[in-house]
């Protein structure tokens, strides 16, 4: 119908000269509309080749297939198109990743990637690592405190007959070379096998104002050089298991190494050869250590292991439980079992200056054996801007030779700490309490005199502390014993920290202090500490010193220190304080100089650079 209104259409609109021909081709049409169809083959014309180099429109040109070219030598192979969500292009490790963004490695830059900082894996490895660690640690240390004066020697014609001149100086250069070997991708799982070598070169020189402090024979000049060279690390850590699918592990650890039996290093902290096993449990939420140690004996000047000696017979045994976010959410608490078992009684031993330290020369003067069983609760976190950090132990076993007695003793003492801090912006205020109790009854059969095995306490100030960083000799009450141990906080009477036994009938130790952290910028921060000190109970001093009142306070100690680290890391850190003693009465009673000393100094200037 369409189609013949089109066509009257034109009709009517061609000019009278050409409609008689016009009409005869609408006919032809027409006739040709009407007819029956005519049958085609599908195929005549549409499946017909097109013309080379053309193509039908609406239809994708076909490529030939082409074989991929590998140009990633060890490139795993391409995973299928709908495995990602975007494109990907598959790589065999990270570390070519971060060179094909520009980061390259360079064996002397120990800031960036760098496969001797165990950043890359060994060449020919994908999970294997090595890990180089070179540190120098140079100190240098004015400072003074009261020095004896032998019977017969001397070298100043102003000291009196028991106190010389209190200054002396300390220098130390120590150079750590460690080497460790790890399989295991680390980033986010525990190593497989870690084996770890560590060796530290000391050299140390000391000078004092008076003979027989830093030599047994008054022969020997007061000043000494000494170098040693100790092993510091040597252990296997084998990774046993897996025990959930984020790693909750066990692992064992055999060989000489580091180990604190709590958060600030208050009761056993040392580098020591022991077996370790340890793990954790509930995404890290339970953490545990089962060790036990045979102590090594120590090189006297520098404080290294030195393993040219026999091993001593002093064990300890350890057992702790960690759990996060126990009482509050913040806090980790720790509970803890510590044995010490010391076989010692019988044994003779002498330092490398001549002066006896087992056993040491107070009291009877006896060799000893004792077994000492600490349980403990440690805590460590923060309560919002509160940060806390606390501690408490009981000491309880028996002490086979009572200095006093030369009977066994029941011991029983105690020791608690307390550290809060809170932070305002880039200030931290800090206060500090801890007790450790005294023995009040030298002659009876119970020792109560609270002491550790080796202690390295990270509070109150710390090494900057006058009262924790040097070590003061207990001049007329014995030989070569000292009432505080260096980078101790307990009055212990120990004949040394490091290769004397641990005494139960000491004065005890109160401490009170308060301080503050100042982060003047990322690279530099100042502190200041001031803490009063007493002793628990002076009844085992006025035995030993044959006075009969000795008052508990020992005096005030202030302390200021910088620390800056001109690159914002560890790698570089310049530390300096300056700590000044100002006696008590009771450190009067036991101390005086030929110069009449009113108070002590120490300065500690202190380069670490670690590579």
């Amino acid at each position: 119908m369409r189609g013949g209104l089109l066509l009257a259409l034109l009709l009517i609109t061609t000019p009278l000269a050409q409609r008689a021909q016009a009409a005869d081709l609408i006919g032809d049409l027409l006739m040709a509309a009407t007819a029956a169809p005519v049958d085609v083959p599908p195929d005549a014309s549409l499946d017909a080749p097109p013309v080379e180099g053309r193509r039908r429109p609406g239809q994708p040109a076909e490529l030939p297939p082409a074989e991929p070219q590998q140009q990633n030598k060890g490139a795993v192979s391409a995973p299928p198109p709908d495995a990602f969500p975007a494109d990907q292009v598959p790589i065999p490790d990270r570390w070519r990743l971060i060179e094909a963004v520009g980061v390259h490695a360079r064996w002397f830059d120990p800031y960036n990637q760098n496969t001797l900082k165990g950043d890359r894996p060994i060449a020919g490895t994908q999970d294997w690592f090595f890990t180089l660690i070179g540190l120098s640690d140079t100190v240098i240390e004015p400072r003074s405190f009261p020095l004896p004066v032998g019977s017969q020697t001397t070298t100043r014609p102003g000291s009196n007959d028991n106190f010389g001149r209190a200054r002396s100086f300390e220098g130390s250069q120590t150079i750590l070379v460690g080497l460790a070997l790890t399989k295991g991708s680390t980033a986010f799982k525990p190593p497989e096998i870690e084996a770890r070598l560590t060796l530290a070169f000391n050299d140390n020189y000391a000078q004092v104002s008076e003979k027989r402090i830093l030599s047994v024979s008054p022969s020997n000049p007061p000043r000494r050089n000494d170098a040693f060279v100790g092993v510091q690390e040597a252990f296997i850590d084998y990774h046993i298991r897996n025990v959930s699918e984020r790693y909750d592990f066990d692992s064992v650890r055999v060989g000489i190494q580091a180990f604190s039996s709590d958060f600030r290093g208050f009761l056993f902290q040392d580098n020591q050869l022991g077996v370790r096993l340890f793990g954790d449990r509930d995404n890290n939420r339970w953490q545990y250590n089962l060790a036990a140690f045979q102590r090594i004996e120590k090189d006297t000047n520098s404080g290294l292991n030195d393993l040219g000696q026999p091993l001593r017979k002093d064990y300890v045994f350890v057992a702790n439980l960690y759990r996060q976010d126990l009482p509050v959410p913040g806090i980790t608490s720790q509970l803890s079992v510590v044995y010490n078992r010391n076989r010692e009684a019988g044994e003779i031993h002498f330092d490398d200056n001549g002066f006896p330290v087992r056993p040491a020369l107070i009291g009877n003067d006896r060799t000893r054996d004792y077994d000492i069983v600490y349980l403990g609760y440690n805590a460590d976190g923060h309560i919002g801007r509160l940060n806390l950090t606390a501690s408490a132990y009981s000491a309880t076993g028996e002490d086979r030779n009572s200095i006093f007695t030369s009977k066994p003793a029941h011991v029983q003492a105690w020791f608690a700490a307390f550290e809060p801090s809170y932070d305002l912006d880039w200030i931290r205020i800090r206060g500090s309490a801890l007790y450790a109790s005294g023995d009040s009854k030298p002659y009876d059969n119970r020792e109560t005199g609270f002491d550790a095995i080796v202690e390295n306490p990270q509070f109150a100030g710390a090494d900057t502390s006058y009262w924790i960083r040097q070590s003061i000799p207990f001049i007329g009450g014995g030989q070569a014993i000292s009432l505080n141990g260096r980078n101790g906080v307990l009055a212990d009477l120990r004949s040394s920290k490091d290769e004397g036994q641990s005494n139960f009938n000491n004065p005890g130790t109160v401490l009170l202090g308060a301080g503050a952290d100042f982060d003047l910028t990322p690279r530099l921060r100042l502190s200041a500490n001031i803490n009063r000190l007493w002793f628990d109970n002076t009844a085992v001093l006025q035995v030993l010193r044959n006075e009969g009142s000795i008052s508990r306070d020992l005096g005030w100690d202030y302390s200021v220190s910088a620390i800056w680290r001109p690159k914002m890391t560890q790698n570089l850190v310049f530390r300096g304080s300056v700590a000044i003693f100002d006696p008590g009465s009771g450190f009067t009673d036991l101390f005086s100089n030929s110069s009449g000393d009113r108070r002590y100094y120490s300065v500690l200037l202190d380069a670490i650079l670690n590579f």
